[in-house]
């Protein structure tokens, strides 16, 4: 069900909140066992809040735009006395002491939060392989990976667990999952949604968004979540706008389509169905502007070097000496090494010691800075491209879903899932992905990117393309 079915089964009384939370709870116990979406489900306290709410509705009290509705979070945003482990067994234990901005608006809102979802290790992955607790499959075909790092909330979404959750974006953790098991995704642009709460992987890059199976109720969604706060000094002054839906014309409206989105890696069906999207655009009056941007070939070299940069600085923070799992020691030193030897996963020590290595006295200059310089040339030649476009599109991923353990130890060409994602986080525009077709029964994306502050404008262009 959809955000608007549940609410109008509550506003025309033909279903209870508890009625509604037992249905999604039922499919979770019969189906998730196969899928592996969630980490925990909160069970107990989602059918206590269901019966509050069904109890302030009897009595006639104000509830909140949200009330009632089911939403799942990625484990690594803090919910109040829970467990948030961010994946890794270093926090496997860790409760956490406060709730992030976006679950305490979520909360507010009156929506329930059913349970934490799955995800690679403190978001450093591109299948949810790299989880501590287990892989998650994709529910469109059980053999194969719901992309990462918000897989679990990707497949939550997609098995129908829940209509909507939340999952956070370094370099396309919440598109490329969305794509890879045909569901919507959205990355605001960089600032909209406080990051209060959220583990940090890579600041200037960490990005929230929702989840969910159009794109109403991610706006929905949005429309709570977004907005200043002050606890994150990068989130903006104000609040984010985003008026109803509505069909519009595509009269006017120039894409942008850049040649390096459609380079040799991407396959013919793939590229079909992305190009068959596009055009429906055309066909309602959109210009194509054919654009060449050959910094883009550069933007997954520059996002893994800023990346794992700033991973390995975030990642000090797990010592084993302020929370957290701890490894015994004759000596702090030998404590933390322990701490960090046994709690850490191969694919987070990888990222670790690439980030110390491109910090490092001697290749700071030779790496970072200069992927710090690229990164601003990108950014100001995106500026360029879109004082002559008004979006970018092209395909989310490169390929469809792979199966389960293919590209698992071969990690050069996992990041290569990054390639057309990467390049939203480097600027900190906003990113869409929506369904788009399937090539042999695996679900295409096509991403939708426009400047800083286009948030409504990609939303009403994937809630165009849905009325098809």
């Amino acid at each position: 069900m959809t955000i608007k079915e549940i609410l109008k089964h509550y506003e025309e009384g033909s279903m209870t909140t508890r009625q509604i939370v037992d249905g999604y709870l039922e499919k979770i116990h019969a189906e998730d066992a196969d899928i592996g979406a969630f980490v925990e489900v909160f069970e107990a306290d989602a059918r206590l809040q269901a019966d509050e709410i069904d109890s302030k509705r009897k009595s006639g009290a104000d509830l909140g735009p949200l009330a009632g509705v089911p939403i799942a979070i990625k484990d690594n945003m803090l919910l109040q006395g829970k467990i948030s482990s961010g994946g890794s067994r270093i926090l496997e234990n860790y409760k956490a002491s406060y709730s992030a901005t976006v679950v305490e608006r979520l909360i507010e809102a009156g929506a329930i939060i059913i349970g934490r979802t799955n995800m690679d290790e403190f978001a450093s992955g591109s299948s949810t392989e790299t989880s501590q607790f287990g892989v998650t499959k994709n529910p469109i075909d059980k053999e194969r990976i719901p992309g990462g790092s918000s897989g679990g909330s990707a497949a939550a979404v997609a098995a129908g667990f829940v209509p909507v959750a939340l999952g956070s974006d370094t370099g396309g953790s919440i598109r490329q999952p969305a794509s890879l098991c045909g569901v919507v995704g959205f990355k605001p642009t960089y600032g909209a949604v406080s990051r209060y709460g959220l583990m940090a992987m890579a600041s200037s890059l960490d990005q929230i968004g929702p989840m969910a199976m159009n794109v109403d109720d991610v706006a929905e969604v949005l429309r709570v979540i977004g907005g200043h706060d002050i606890r994150d000094s990068t989130s903006h002054s104000e609040d984010i706008a985003l008026p109803e839906l509505a069909p519009k014309s595509m009269k006017g409206l120039k894409i942008g389509v850049p040649k390096q989105f459609f380079n040799d890696s991407l396959g013919h069906d793939l590229e079909k169905s992305v190009r068959d999207a596009i055009a429906a655009y055309v066909a309602d009056g959109a210009e194509i502007v054919e654009l060449d941007l050959p910094i883009l070939e550069s933007a997954l070299a520059m996002y893994y070097v800023i990346m794992p940069a700033e991973l390995s600085s975030n990642l000090n923070r797990y010592d084993g000496l302020q929370y957290g799992r701890v490894a015994p020691g004759d000596t702090i030193s030998e404590q933390v090494k322990a701490t960090r030897t046994q709690g850490f996963g191969d694919e987070i020590k990888r990222r670790i010691l690439l980030g110390t290595f491109v910090l490092s006295a001697g290749y700071v200059d030779a790496y970072y800075k200069k992927a710090v310089s690229a990164r601003q040339a990108l950014r100001e030649q995106l500026n360029e491209a879109f004082s002559k476009v008004d979006v970018l599109m092209g395909p989310t991923t490169p390929t469809v879903a792979w199966k389960l353990g293919e590209k698992f130890d071969d990690p050069l060409t996992m990041y290569l899932a990054d390639i057309y994602t990467v390049v939203a986080n480097l600027a900190g525009i906003p990113a869409l992905s929506i369904p788009c077709g399937d090539v042999d029964g695996l679900p295409v994306g096509l991403q939708i990117m426009g400047p800083a502050g286009s948030d409504a404008k990609l939303l009403d262009l994937g809630h165009w393309y849905e009325q098809l």
